[in-house]
């Protein structure tokens, strides 16, 4: 029997993870490590900005009502997930991404932009960057406590942020039974050593982790 893939990511990803897991036949293990939850916020004037940079799909779900006011910004959203919620909230995309934020970032100023703001989360992975006027955190991502690394065990653990690589790295304690597929280098390389094997998505995006998963799986049995 093929290893099961263990989905580590907040809901309501997660959920959408296991079931795009288990639409191709293999089993998925639910197991959340942080849960998301919106923040106040208050939303600079939208004529003080050119674009609107989003580099999660969760920044559009928690934004709350502020979001409308941005309804005539361009967005650039760094992967189709999350183009796809900037649709359905009734924003404007006019770039999506196919790597990370520090990328798209790059590309918004080849593009012309020079004064974005971004929405994201209050554990940010982009720093900082000469296009942002303004950034404000719209959602946090709180550690689970107790969660029970057992079921890991024998299983290919997806890994989609670079927080969620420490948080697993801390739980296991028998890293060789566990192997891991990252979303990026950058998430693989905060993982450590000591795993049964270790694999990374040939590009960022959960179809593509989610492919790698497979194959190490596939692998390791």
């Amino acid at each position: 029997m093929s290893r099961p893939l263990a989905v580590l990511r907040p809901e309501p990803g997660n959920a959408a993870t296991a079931r795009a897991i288990e639409a191709l036949g293999r089993t998925a293990i639910r197991l959340p490590l942080f849960r998301i939850v919106p923040l106040a916020w208050d939303g600079p004037p939208a004529d003080a900005h050119d674009a609107l940079i989003l580099t999660s799909a969760n920044a559009v779900r928690q934004a709350g009502a502020t979001l409308r006011a941005y309804a005539a910004l361009p967005v650039h959203a760094v992967g189709a997930a999350t183009a796809a919620a900037a649709r359905a909230a009734g924003l404007q995309v006019v770039t999506t991404g196919d790597a990370d934020g520090q990328t798209l970032l790059d590309a918004a100023e080849r593009a012309g932009v020079r004064r974005a703001l971004l929405l994201t989360a209050r554990e940010r992975a982009v720093a900082d960057h000469r296009v942002l006027a303004a950034i404000r955190a719209v959602y946090a991502s709180e550690t689970i406590e107790g969660a029970d690394p057992a079921p890991l065990y024998g299983s290919v653990a997806l890994v989609h942020s670079q927080r969620a690589a420490r948080r697993l790295a801390a739980l296991a304690a028998d890293r060789g039974a566990i192997a891991v597929t990252a979303i990026a280098p950058a998430v693989a390389d905060v993982l450590g050593h000591g795993w049964r094997a270790v694999a990374v998505a040939d590009r960022p995006g959960d179809a593509a982790t989610i492919a790698a998963a497979i194959a190490l799986a596939d692998a390791c049995d």
